[in-house]
């Protein structure tokens, strides 16, 4: 058995042992630089706990062995890409698998789109999209809306306060997609604090508690998980049974799902998926981008003079988000600096080849995205902040291999991108964002990667 140190191990490692188990991958040994099994029985699991997180084992494995790896998760082999080359060889038509679907499905005992019929996924897949794309478009106001309350909030504050941005960034997340997912009944203040505390308690536990076992030998943290989890589907539940057959000012996400030919159980499912994910893309996403532009004085100038002038004196409109090409620059360098998701993964159903080795049927191919945004062969000077690298077209067409552009982006990444260009086009007119001198930000990789401590910064009101 593993001992305490597993703690350290994150979400990804949760996400593997899901696919492993559903799909049990070959023994076969590949001739793919890499790993031995340092245990006969964990494999390299312990080397990764030793690096902390997945992603920064995969660096390490990459740095030494080249961009095509191996290594052993338990007794099964494992491959990772580690450059956009042979991304682009490895595309075929496997299935793709959503990170955030397949673990937090497998956690929360859903079931997942990982088995069943191929059409009806696809189907349901189809009608989540067109459900945040819908709940975008009929809440855009309200996102406004929410992003000068939080304007107001900074410009109250005295000047050399410090903010402390995660926090207030994870609240602005959370008002942003309950509203938009959920609709009316979370505009009081009171239903947002209760949902935030069941989905800090949920989420916690899917960071450690069941990859361990820890979780079922605390019967305290248990029953906090579990009546966080039963609060949650509950709320979920009274939402879905208000909501259905009638007619509202607003359309939000929930109201799409019923619009479709799921059952109750699945509109809980898919609303539970984008309420949980969408907030904690949104969240960093939102923190990352107001933290870079704090140490980029240029950067955020050159925001602002887009924003002055696209949109003047007059507020942002979901017409003239597509003319604020500089902003969705800067979203893009933010993806790519912070690494927002340091991993993807992909089953390799039937034998394949990449760079003339032969990956076996059913092995878990992960794609080290952290290691591909920060590659020296396809993004020069790839440390430094740099959203005019994204006027060339090369750029932006590796971001889209990547997953993090065009058609390949996900719902959840696709309704954060709007909602942070709507706060950068609220708080950049209005305020100077600046660093607090002597903070070192360290890094914390998880499923998404966030800040390992509290990001703080200080506001000054634009003349």
């Amino acid at each position: 058995m593993l001992d305490f140190a597993i703690f350290a191990v994150t979400f990804l490692l949760i996400l593997v042992g899901a696919v492993l188990y559903l799909y049990p991958a070959s023994r076969q040994a590949s001739g793919i630089p890499g790993l031995t099994p340092t245990d006969e029985k964990d494999g390299n699991l312990p080397d990764i706990i030793a690096s902390s997180s997945l992603h920064e084992f995969l660096v390490n494995l990459h740095e030494k062995y080249g961009p095509l790896v191996s290594f052993w998760f338990g007794r099964r082999l494992v491959v990772s890409l580690g450059s956009i080359d042979l991304l682009k060889q490895h595309i075929n038509p496997n299935r793709l698998l959503d990170p955030f679907e397949t673990m937090l499905k497998s956690l929360l005992r859903y079931q997942s789109s990982l088995n069943g019929d191929t059409g009806e996924s696809h189907m349901r897949r189809k009608l989540y999209e067109n459900g945040v794309t819908k709940s975008l478009q009929s809440n855009f106001a309200l996102i406004q809306k929410l992003s000068e309350e939080l304007l107001a909030k900074w410009l109250s504050l005295p000047e050399a306060q410090h903010v402390p941005l995660c926090q207030h960034m994870l609240g602005f997340a959370m008002k942003s997609v309950t509203q938009t997912a959920m609709g009316n009944s979370f505009e009081d203040d009171r239903e947002v604090i209760r949902f935030r505390r069941y989905h800090d308690a949920i989420w916690s536990e899917i960071g450690k508690g069941f990859l361990d076992g820890s979780l079922d030998k605390n019967m305290t943290r248990k029953k906090l998980y579990k009546d966080a989890l039963l609060e949650m589907e509950s709320t979920l539940r009274k939402v879905t049974k208000e909501r259905r057959g009638r007619s509202f000012n607003r359309h939000v996400f929930i109201d799409t799902l019923l619009q479709g030919s799921l059952s109750d159980q699945q509109i809980l499912e898919d609303t539970m998926i984008f309420s949980l994910a969408g907030c904690i893309i949104t969240a960093n996403l939102c923190t990352w981008a107001v933290y870079f532009l704090t140490t980029s004085e240029d950067v955020q100038q050159n925001l602002y003079k887009e924003m002055e002038h696209v949109l003047g004196k007059g507020p942002i409109t979901h017409e003239k988000i597509e003319q604020l090409r500089y902003c969705r620059q800067v979203l893009c360098e933010t993806v790519r600096t912070a690494k927002l998701t340091p991993i993807a993964a992909q089953l390799q159903e039937l034998e394949g080849r990449v760079d003339q080795h032969t990956i076996p049927k059913e092995t878990l191919v992960l794609y080290a995205l952290g290691v591909m945004l920060q590659d020296s062969s396809s993004w020069p000077s790839p440390y430094k902040f740099d959203p005019e690298r994204f006027n060339e077209e090369s750029a932006m067409k590796n971001l889209s291999l990547l997953g993090f552009s065009g058609s390949q982006e996900c719902p959840e990444l696709r309704f954060a991108y709007m909602v942070a260009t709507v706060l950068l086009s609220v708080l950049v007119r209005k305020l100077y964002l600046h660093p607090v001198k002597g903070q070192v930000m360290e890094t914390k990789y998880e499923l998404v990667t966030s800040p390992k401590e509290e990001a703080w910064i200080t506001v000054s009101k634009r003349n």
